[in-house]
């Protein structure tokens, strides 16, 4: 049995061997060129810069979220944006570690292959990240189109449990995933290229597209469509009551609940766009074997796909109210805090020449 897979494995070795001069396994099917500077090495560049940046503003977001105390009425967007936090800094982790070119050997090497080079535990909590915004969709749906059943029924525990649930099945399947189609060979890490079968990988391509892609546009479109046709009546319900009488509370209670409904549709059509590409090549790479990860439209569709995570925050932080408002206060403060030290060292100057005369 382990002669059988041991030819198996250095069958695959030299098929890939063959076709490309490679030095370690990525995120799904070949491997990441070696460290010459190529289109590979200048995209695993720009994925590190993509983190670094990505990091940095879902911590400013995430900041902003708990000073406004939105992080515990709106408890899935904190957990979203603390998912694309983490998927940021894994990001920044695991390109990193592909631009040093390890070679892997022993227990611990293999280990390292299934965990960071393979990008597991980075596609671990992209996946969780897929699962949570498909949750926000569902919060959002219900509080906006059944309202009084919603405030009757959804409790925080629920919330809770669907917290919970996004964080574990992005780590079970992609676990499963890596330690059964991934492994090591000469010290080099293939991952995600040893299926038992072309009729399996073609099964897996077409179920992931199916399940992380399509049915989500579908929520999408459903969710928000009719959370946009409950808005407008909502509308004109507001609308004959200001005729009457201006209900204070409850309009500023429905204005904040539109921003968050708008920032979250955005981020959902901005996060359709831009995993469109991945979700396709992806599609194509499991249908097609002579696809690679090594190809110029890969590059191009997981650059896209990456830079969500930089790029999503800013729509937090144009559209959704209570974050916006601690953040121009943060960037009052940082303005006065800059006039207050260059009038500080003005007057040190003033004072040092008033001296010398």
């Amino acid at each position: 049995m382990s002669d059988e897979r041991d030819d198996g494995h250095l069958s695959v070795f030299t098929a890939l061997k063959s076709a490309v001069n490679v030095t370690t396994c990525s995120a799904a099917n070949v491997a990441t060129p070696s460290p010459s500077h190529g289109i590979g090495f200048y995209f695993q560049c720009a994925v590190v810069i993509i983190g670094v940046a990505g990091t940095a503003t879902n911590a400013l977001i995430l900041y902003a979220m708990v000073a406004s105390k939105q992080h515990r009425k709106h408890a899935l967007i904190f957990n979203q944006n603390l998912l694309d936090f983490f998927s940021s800094l894994l990001l920044i982790i695991t390109y990193a570690v592909k631009l040093c070119n390890i070679h892997l050997t022993g227990f611990g090497g293999y280990l390292f292959c299934m965990l960071v080079v393979s990008e597991n535990l980075l596609w671990c909590v992209i996946l969780a990240s897929k699962a949570n915004i498909i949750f926000v969709t569902i919060e959002r749906y219900l509080k906006a189109v059944y309202t009084t059943w919603s405030k009757n029924v959804l409790r925080n525990w629920m919330i809770n449990s669907a917290m919970i649930f996004a964080w574990i099945s992005g780590f079970v399947h992609i676990m499963a995933l890596t330690f059964s189609t991934s492994d090591v060979v000469d010290g080099i890490c293939y991952a995600y290229v040893i299926w038992k079968s072309r009729v399996t990988q073609m099964a897996y391509g077409i179920w992931y597209f199916l399940a992380y892609y399509a049915v989500e546009l579908f929520i999408f479109i459903f969710c928000y469509g009719h959370i946009l046709i409950a808005i407008r009546r909502q509308a004109k319900v507001m609308a004959g009551h200001r005729a009457v009488g201006s209900h204070v509370r409850q309009t500023q209670s429905n204005r904040i609940q539109s921003s968050v409904i708008k920032t979250m549709i955005l981020v959902s059509v901005f996060y359709a766009i831009s995993d469109l590409p991945g979700n396709v090549y992806y599609l194509m790479l499991n249908i097609h074997a002579n696809l690679t990860l090594l190809e110029n439209g890969y590059y191009a569709s997981m650059f896209v796909s990456f830079l969500y995570f930089c790029t999503n925050p800013l729509i937090y932080a144009t559209k959704f109210d209570p974050v916006k408002g601690i953040l121009l206060r943060l960037i009052r403060c940082i303005r006065n805090s800059r006039v207050t030290v260059e009038n500080i060292e003005l007057l040190r100057t003033r004072t040092a020449l008033t001296r010398s005369y």
